[in-house]
């Protein structure tokens, strides 16, 4: 695609693999200067576009009848490498669609590109259906010229996604902001009030190349816990900041990686309603309300 001096919108593809029925052990994306992020998506379309065209971004992870995310990348160069005997399964012909959000702050046009490549495990090898949790807060309001943190924030997945507890194993974490960000901290807990296992936060963190740390043995969420997460942030601009899917807004956003599959969701706390509220989406009616 070529980006337009400071030009800011999110394009898609969607293209038949033409595949044979596969597992995907590892995907690895590229993207080159000009994007802000890639998501790649198994999805029920039926026929190809293979010119890029306008689309909402991220809106095909709260409706699984759509399509459900493979892996999110915001690094230029990034590898998925799930554990053995765990594998995204493929179908014939599988349709997949390429969704980048990209953002030009140059003053020159850039011809922006990202490209995935799928890497298939033997048939023998697979054991356990990978998939995909998206966490976070949208209640952000950071003040010019300030720093700021949202959190820490309890999400009781114990309550909110029971058939995950004790069972799904976790294998692997990314955080995700936009340019004010700072930090994005994650404990695995077993109740509001424990003090939790660190489960990411990396040092020096990089908003643009967010690091993907892996657990190795798993993890499993104790009966009745959660994650309890922070964002912060330094907004050195004169505007205040609120969420949003800009890149001049900002998101408080982990998503991390399990099996066995038992879905891909949305989970988020807000405040907008009063006393506060947890959800999971798909399942509930408040989803476009809170995410739109």
């Amino acid at each position: 695609v070529k980006v337009a001096p400071g030009s800011e919108d999110t394009e898609c593809m969607v293209l038949s693999l033409k595949n044979p029925a596969i597992h995907v052990g590892k995907i690895r994306n590229l993207l080159s200067d000009g994007s802000h992020h890639l998501i790649v998506y198994r999805t029920s379309d039926t026929e190809e576009k293979l010119t890029p065209y306008d689309c909402q971004p991220f809106v095909d992870t709260l409706d699984p009848s759509k399509g459900s995310p493979l892996m999110i990348t915001q690094k230029h160069d990034d590898t998925l490498t799930l554990p053995d005997s765990v594998a995204f399964s493929l179908d014939p012909n599988q349709m997949i669609r390429l969704e980048v959000h990209f953002i030009n702050a140059t003053a020159n046009a850039l011809d922006m590109q990202a490209t995935t490549t799928f890497i298939p495990i033997a048939d023998k090898d697979f054991k356990y259906e990978a998939d995909f949790l998206f966490l976070g807060d949208p209640d952000i309001n950071i003040p010019a010229s300030s720093s700021h943190t949202l959190g820490p924030v309890f999400l009781p997945l114990g309550k909110l996604l029971p058939e995950l507890v004790g069972e799904a194993k976790f294998f692997a974490i990314t955080g995700h902001e936009h340019q004010w960000g700072t930090r994005v901290k994650v404990d695995l807990v077993t109740d509001a009030n424990d003090t939790g296992i660190s489960v990411y936060d990396p040092p020096n963190w990089s908003w643009s190349e967010p690091a993907t740390v892996y657990q190795d043995p798993p993890f499993v969420v104790p009966d009745g816990g959660g994650f309890r997460f922070s964002c912060s942030w330094n907004n050195t601009s004169d505007k205040d900041v609120k969420f949003g899917e800009s890149a001049n807004d900002e998101m408080c956003f982990f998503w991390a990686y399990y099996y066995p599959s038992k879905g891909a969701f949305v989970c988020a706390h807000t405040d907008q309603v009063p006393g506060g509220f947890d959800l999971c989406c798909p399942g509930n009616a408040l989803c476009s309300k809170i995410f739109n």
